[in-house]
């Protein structure tokens, strides 16, 4: 049995970043950034290539309206802004229009990332992802490209069942009515379960891009932190159960993971495989960080 979250032998470090596959897979990568942090929001705008997705966070308990400025800096530095629209955060119609409108009016937005909010009860009238896109308040305002997330290890709080037929009627929603979709997954620790997954999904007939999202290298206190508030159980295994694998995420950040992706490719196949459009960093240890290990790897 094929071991994907194993470290295949490399004479040095360099080796790993001139690998072609591994190197495809960093390419034309989107990240993370808290808007509430005005030094990172700077950090991104001046140092991310142009036409860099930025997904923008929506921090619970914080006005999303002050996403809007930092959403319009990265604009005006040549990035692509993408705003998280949390649906069971939002409050009412009002706010939703409001914010949509800002957004467009003001960074030019043409993207976002619609997200159902991890909240028990939602906070307004919007209970999924689906329901605001069903209010077709960006698409009024000529916004055409969404994105959802989805999540390779299941979610703990929804049945796998229920996942696929969300996903299932986002898909036909957006289809009928010309918009684009692709997915944003959250982060896993192994690579075995995002290739099924994505084997899955692509078995189903469901061929949109797909962005597979990983942590970038932070603490082991820091991984796992952000592992048990995420729900990702099956990964936070690999970390308690596999010491040496876990000093490699530490000390090479998600390197074995990318390249555990990458071996699923067919040989000679120059496109990355099973349909993935790109790579997606959480920057948990630290945009900065998170960005330096990128550069250093191409």
């Amino acid at each position: 049995m094929q071991h994907y979250f194993q470290l295949p032998r490399h004479d040095s470090m360099k080796d790993i970043a001139t690998d072609s596959g591994f190197a495809r897979m960093l390419r034309g990568h989107s990240i993370e950034v808290n808007p509430n942090q005005p030094k990172v929001v700077d950090a991104a705008a001046t140092r991310l290539d142009p036409a860099t997705e930025v997904f923008l966070t929506w921090i619970p308990n914080t006005n999303p309206m002050n996403m809007v400025a930092p959403a319009a800096k990265l604009r005006r530095a040549g990035l692509l802004p993408v705003p998280h629209i949390g649906a069971r955060h939002l409050v009412s119609a009002a706010q939703l229009e409001d914010l949509a409108a800002g957004f467009v009016e003001e960074a030019a937005v043409d993207r976002v990332l619609i997200i159902g909010g991890d909240r028990a009860e939602p906070a307004g009238p919007y209970d999924s992802s689906l329901a605001v896109m069903r209010t077709e308040v960006f698409q009024k305002l000529g916004v055409t490209r969404m994105a959802v997330s989805s999540f390779p290890e299941g979610n703990p709080n929804i049945p796998d069942i229920v996942l696929e037929e969300a996903l299932a009627a986002k898909i036909n929603f957006t289809s009928d009515n010309g918009l684009e979709l692709s997915i944003v997954t959250q982060f896993c620790f192994k690579a075995k379960p995002i290739v099924e997954w994505l084997q899955r999904l692509r078995a189903r007939g469901i061929n949109i891009p797909v962005r597979v999202g990983l942590a970038g290298p932070a603490g082991i206190l820091t991984l796992t932190r952000y592992a048990l508030h995420c729900g990702i159980g099956n990964s936070l295994h690999v970390l308690t159960e596999h010491p040496s694998f876990a000093k490699l995420l530490t000390e090479n950040g998600p390197e074995p993971i990318i390249r555990g992706i990458a071996a699923s490719a067919d040989p000679g196949d120059s496109a990355l495989p099973l349909g993935i459009a790109g790579l997606h960093f959480y920057a948990f240890g630290g945009f900065n960080k998170t960005l330096d290990w990128i550069n250093a790897q191409q």
